[in-house]
């Protein structure tokens, strides 16, 4: 069995993997980590191996205590990838982008493929065919940009993420949601356009705390999925066991 953590800016996401098949699932904040996965261990006593993500600092006695349990892998831009990186500048780009990635190539081999996660930030990261990873974009996410619009303005307030019932905003807080909601939704589109412009059998996977939320808004034929980043880490950690 795999333990799989990834730590994020706010909260760290864990699972636990037989194979590559997810049978646990948990999302737990920061002062939680040690506890929490000492009794994920005690209930899966077959945990070998894991892999750890982090895109923020994670305490050192718990980095420590992860190692005391099983064989660990702490994913930076040395561990090998199932993928050629074309990135011109690897050793800044994001693992969470990396692990992306790595799902892509797992659940859709030799596929043009464009993965969007839509969290605090929105990145587009794109494999071809030839299961080179070539790169993308990062924008702001939705929660971001109300942020944004509250902290870099006199008078505008903070709300909370919510869906605009059209275009036309008739008060300053539904035209606040319309030209969030819309203003992403019309970006994510509109990138997927070109994509397809280019590569005309596209795959794309919208992942990420927002994907829920923005999946139903945006046109058919995208694949939306919560675990996609975890089942990259997965297959990352199986991808280096089995060398």
């Amino acid at each position: 069995m795999n333990l799989i953590i990834d730590v994020g800016n706010t909260y760290t996401k864990i699972g636990v993997f037989e194979a590559s098949k997810i049978i646990y699932k948990n999302t737990i904040k920061q002062h939680d980590f040690s506890q929490i996965i000492q009794k994920i261990k005690e209930k899966y006593p077959l945990i070998t191996d894991t892999i750890v993500s982090s895109v923020s600092c994670i305490a050192e006695e718990d980095m420590t205590f992860v190692k005391k349990i099983s064989n660990t892998i702490v994913l930076d831009h040395l561990v090998e990838m199932p993928f050629k990186n074309l990135y011109k500048t690897p050793t800044t780009l994001g693992i969470d982008r990396l692990a992306l990635v790595a799902a892509a190539v797992d659940q859709f081999p030799n596929k043009d493929t464009l993965i969007i996660d839509a969290g605090t930030c929105i990145t587009y990261d794109f494999k071809n065919k030839k299961e080179e990873y070539l790169g993308g974009a990062i924008g702001p996410g939705m929660r971001l940009r109300y942020e944004s619009l509250h902290n870099f303005t006199a008078k505008l307030p903070l709300l909370e993420i919510a869906a605009p019932k059209n275009h036309i905003g008739t008060s300053t807080k539904e035209a606040i949601h319309s030209g969030v909601v819309f203003g992403i939704i019309h970006e994510i589109n509109s990138i997927i356009e070109e994509y397809c412009n280019i590569y005309p059998d596209l795959t794309v996977i919208l992942t990420g705390g927002d994907a829920h939320f923005l999946s139903k808004r945006l046109k058919n034929g995208i694949f939306a999925t919560s675990n996609f980043l975890l089942e990259g880490l997965n297959h990352i950690l199986a991808f280096n066991n089995n060398k």
